[in-house]
């Protein structure tokens, strides 16, 4: 059975989140991933799995062992999709900053 995984599930998990910061900055094997934590190997490869489904961690071969690296393209669909959200987010608050600071001007009078 061949499911699809969705790329927001898979990030709501905060393993998960650990393991995609962990290979942001460079790839790993699957063991040097769970030695970072206090799961057992099997559970650190079920997330591998995961993300590498979603395709925000790519697998590479070399030789015996398989490198995990973040995949650029698909982390930034993901912020593609979320930066509008940000951005309504930041204008609220600072809409709501605003209102403060008037707020705190007319009782300081």
């Amino acid at each position: 059975m061949n499911l699809r995984r969705d790329v927001f599930q898979a990030i709501a998990d905060p393993t998960r989140r650990a393991i995609l910061v962990l290979v942001a900055s460079q790839s790993l094997t699957a063991g040097a991933i769970a030695a970072n934590f206090d799961t057992a190997r099997p559970t650190v490869s079920k997330h591998l799995q995961i993300l590498t489904e979603c395709e925000l961690l790519q697998q590479e071969q070399t030789g015996r062992e398989v490198h995990y690296h973040i995949n650029a393209k698909k982390m930034k669909e993901v912020a593609d999709f979320i930066e509008p959200f940000r951005q309504m987010w930041d204008d609220r608050f600072n809409k709501l900053e605003g209102v403060m600071k008037a707020y705190q001007t007319k009782n300081k009078k």
